[in-house]
């Protein structure tokens, strides 16, 4: 059974010898020089294989992203109600005020569907009064 500092002792001995096999890479000092073909076509390879890499890997996540958002926006439960009021007159000649109910976007634009609320839609045809 191993004691408590011979496994702390393990642990920094084993991050020294891996931070000293690992090695530092210094271009500013570098052992190759830059003019050379092979180190400029490989930073160059490098460089446009990572932009692709980058891109491609932006490219899915936006893809999934907008299918996400664009299946979740028909389940959105929030709404907004418009209530207006018109002016109804009744068969024995009183005259009321009845809501309408309107069920807007988020853009204050009206939805083609009925409110929720169950109260008359707004009628376009012209109201017709009892006589």
């Amino acid at each position: 059974m191993m004691t408590l500092h011979g496994r702390w002792f393990g642990g920094v001995f084993s991050i020294a010898c891996g931070a000293l096999l690992a090695g530092c890479a210094n271009t500013e000092y570098g052992h190759t020089s830059p003019y050379h073909p092979g180190p400029v076509a490989g930073q160059a390879v490098g460089s446009a294989a990572g932009v692709v890499a980058g891109n491609a890997a932006g490219f899915g996540v936006g893809v999934v992203e907008g299918a996400a958002a664009g299946v979740a926006a028909p389940f959105d439960p929030s709404y907004h109600m418009v209530r207006q009021w018109k002016t109804e007159t009744t068969a024995d000649g009183r005259t009321i005020q009845v809501p309408v109910d309107i069920l807007v976007d988020k853009y204050g634009r009206p939805v083609g569907m009925p409110a929720p609320t169950g109260n008359s839609p707004i009628s376009t045809s012209p109201q017709k009064t009892a006589k």
